[in-house]
């Protein structure tokens, strides 16, 4: 491939000179015969090409077809190199090795800086993807396993005898059960969103009314906590799927339940620019500085920082930011200096359309 579009660029290079000196010649030639001689009738040259008219000009040729050589071969050079850089990384990548990128040398045109450029984020994006689908199935074991042992052992207690059959025995395999479907419901909706298949019902609805709806659900919840909240709703009116958005917003209040007890968690809705927004910071631990950029990734816990002791099976953020990624919005992580954290979730500000959308 190489060899042929190098062979080719210096062929193009050849023609043109080529022909550029064909029409110089022969448009030459046709002046002095015939145009020269109609306009000067009584002009005499017995010789009109000399000896070194003859080698000027293919001094004239042989310059001009090796100046177009070498500029095609530096033209075909500079066009090859990126090409064969990307398709040896590709070739890499294609047997497994994600970590390949391509190189590019300072002196090649913008489009070879692109193509490179591209490349390498994509191949970037596939070794993300591959290294979090390796912790993800390891992730997804370690999180079925508990509950399914548990469960196991229970029942074979039963069986055996060992356990008296009691309500608060079923009360307690139920809620295992239901722990277990809570997992893989939310592996379901982190599995839509990643394919873009997470249909949503948009409706009219005001931020402010949901997340006080979601406070008001959860406050057995903070009062065990031990969490004071303060309040800053302001009217935030968007076209929103009501049960995903209020989903999103439970996760985020259980997340300060789980690591930020004893704490004052502040809840706030509003309009910025074309943008609503629903923004919860507490004054419990908080992150770390690397660990923020990892909050909103797949069973990552920050055990340092937030503990485990809570439980949780470290989907709540991801599919925070799922669903609002769904709306056209999205979710992160505030900066900030004092104790604590921010999340905020950032949705665009618009009608509700006639139909269902994706």
């Amino acid at each position: 491939m190489a060899r042929n579009l190098n062979s080719r660029i210096v062929r193009a290079m050849i023609a043109l000179t080529l022909l550029a000196f064909a029409v110089v010649y022969f448009g030459l030639t046709a002046y002095f015969f015939f145009i020269y001689e109609w306009l000067y009738p009584n002009s005499v040259d017995d010789d009109f090409l000399r000896t070194g008219d003859v080698v000027t000009l293919g001094l004239l040729l042989g310059i001009g077809i090796s100046t177009a050589s070498l500029l095609g071969w530096v033209l075909a050079r500079r066009i090859v190199d990126p090409l064969k850089s990307v398709a040896g990384a590709a070739r890499r990548v294609a047997e497994g090795d994600f970590s390949a990128r391509a190189s590019l040398r300072r002196s090649n045109f913008g489009e070879a800086s692109d193509l490179v450029d591209d490349f390498n984020q994509m191949a970037e994006r596939l070794q993300r993807a591959e290294a979090e689908l390796r912790y993800s199935n390891s992730a997804i074991a370690h999180e079925l396993r508990t509950p399914l042992t548990i469960l196991r052992g229970r029942l074979q207690g039963l069986l055996d005898g060992a356990f008296i059959p009691s309500a608060e025995l079923y009360g307690r395999l139920i809620e295992h059960v239901d722990d277990l479907s809570g997992i893989v419901e939310e592996l379901r909706t982190l599995a839509l969103s990643n394919a873009g298949q997470l249909d949503l019902q948009y409706s009219r609805l005001d931020l402010a009314v949901e997340a006080g709806a979601a406070l008001t659900a959860l406050e057995d919840q903070f009062g065990t906590a031990g969490i004071d909240t303060t309040l800053s709703l302001n009217s935030a009116v968007t076209g929103a799927d009501r049960p995903r958005l209020r989903q999103a917003f439970v996760a985020i209040l259980e997340n300060c339940c789980r690591y930020a007890s004893q704490s004052t968690v502040h809840v706030e809705t509003g309009v910025a620019g074309e943008h609503v927004f629903f923004r919860c910071t507490d004054t419990g631990p908080g992150l770390a500085d690397e660990s923020r950029a990892r909050a909103f990734e797949r069973f990552w816990r920050a055990d340092d920082s937030r503990g485990r002791s809570g439980g949780g099976s470290g989907l709540g953020l991801p599919i925070v930011k799922a669903i609002a990624q769904a709306h056209g919005g999205d979710a992160l992580i505030l900066p900030s200096r004092e104790v604590g954290l921010a999340v905020e979730i950032r949705l665009p500000r618009r009608e509700p359309p006639v139909s269902i959308c994706e």
